[in-house]
């Protein structure tokens, strides 16, 4: 991983929401060198704390007084919790759109200052692959999925402008070991550079709110992070590495949204529960 741990430990308690999902359990294993204790928090079931490092709680964002538990006590929350995937509207409105505004009603309760918010591409989903945007750009999202994080955003920015909470907006492209298809040369983020985001958010001073693009070094990228220059990161891995392999797949429809929406099959996903 990217070394970029501080000669002192700057938390004493971090809380990481989502930590038994797919990118939770590789956060858990990265962040332990900036806090003292890492509080681990999902509504599923997780391995045991592995030592007095660890904190696990089990919590359902959509409830208000768990969560408001939760947050009492630790100095910043990594909130990658709630549904990761499109699903129903109803699916997504507890943990992704109620759960975020428990999330930040807990903070503004507790006096906790740094909120990293686990953001998406699918904010901006209907964006074009020709096109190129930085954080400025309006708001597209392509799906009830990135209809929760864009909420999240405006959350994040009103609790900043009402309450000075402020908080970095990962707009997280396809963070995996490797990239799985031709979108993802462009979209993909190497869990170093994640970790080195996360902690980039976490210790810049005056972040306001601050949206960033999720992505490593890689060479065709639609996202500008001019916007968030100010964060200090700088990706050190690239998608570069996989694309023989990549390449060596069927090529998709020139019509298949994969090759034409930033966001992929997202825009097309649903709708649910027709007869």
């Amino acid at each position: 991983m990217t070394n970029t741990t501080p000669a002192q430990t700057p938390f004493n308690r971090l809380l990481l929401t989502g930590a038994a999902g797919g990118l939770g359990k590789v956060l858990r294993e990265t962040l332990r060198p900036y806090t003292h204790i890492l509080r681990l928090s999902d509504i599923s079931e997780m391995a045991p704390a592995t030592g007095s490092h660890e904190e696990i709680q089990t919590c359902d964002l959509s409830d208000k007084a768990a969560v408001h538990q939760l947050v009492e006590g630790v100095d910043a929350i990594v909130h990658f919790g709630g549904v990761s995937v499109e699903r129903p509207f109803e699916e997504i409105l507890g943990a992704n759109i109620s759960g975020t505004f428990h999330i930040y009603e807990a903070a503004r309760r507790h006096g906790v200052k740094r909120v990293i918010f686990a953001s998406s591409n699918h904010v901006i989903g209907f964006y074009r692959q020709d096109e190129k945007i930085d954080a400025s750009a309006a708001k597209r999202p392509d799906s009830y999925y990135g209809l929760s994080k864009s909420y999240g955003e405006d959350m994040a920015s009103f609790y900043f402008d009402r309450y000075g909470i402020e908080t970095v907006s990962i707009r997280i492209g396809s963070s995996f070991p490797e990239p799985q298809n031709r979108r993802m040369m462009s979209t993909w983020l190497s869990y170093d550079d994640l970790t080195q985001l996360i902690y980039r958010g976490l210790t810049a001073p005056n972040v306001g709110h601050t949206v960033v693009y999720g992505a490593s070094d890689n060479r065709d990228l639609w996202w500008d992070n001019r916007l968030a220059s100010y964060l200090g990161y700088s990706p050190k891995d690239t998608s570069e590495g996989f694309r023989a392999q990549v390449e060596a797949q069927p090529m998709p429809a020139a019509n298949d949204p994969t090759m034409v929406y930033q966001g992929g099959a997202f825009v097309e996903a649903g709708p649910f529960g027709d007869d």
